[in-house]
């Protein structure tokens, strides 16, 4: 069984250098959120740097990962490994997490949180934004 830190340190790498294309171009983030219960919109809000009134949807994650993944490199070209390294991602995720769910915070400049319960009790997972206008 792995620990909340052997799980991000995998998590950190499998994510490493992978980009969200929408209107602009976002990396992915670690995200850590200390303690059992299921993080509130208001949590959301703030560690996302969300205003307070911002909203807040729910998403699963086979739905955000639909959306294309993109590899950043000079020039911003679409890296062949791609699909292999999402499904890793992915794989990790599930493997790892329970109550694995993706949460949009806000309007045009969206955060996207994709958190869910590690076995130590903390919600954890990836952050990052798409802007859809």
């Amino acid at each position: 069984m792995k620990s909340d830190q052997q799980f991000l340190q995998e998590l950190k790498e499998a994510a490493s250098g992978l980009w969200v294309m929408s209107e602009s171009d976002y990396p992915f983030e670690i995200v850590q959120l200390e303690g059992e219960a299921e993080p509130g919109q208001q949590l959301l809000r703030q560690v996302s740097g969300s205003p307070p009134d911002a909203p807040v949807e729910g998403r699963t994650v086979d739905e955000f990962f639909r959306t294309k993944i993109y590899y950043a490199v000079e020039g911003s070209r679409p890296d062949e490994n791609v699909t292999q390294r999402t499904q890793s991602i992915l794989k990790l995720l599930r493997e790892n997490l329970t109550e694995l769910r993706v949460y949009r915070v806000g309007t045009i400049n969206i955060a996207v949180l994709i958190l869910g319960k590690s076995r130590e009790g903390n919600w954890l997972g990836l952050s990052t934004r798409v802007v859809e206008t």
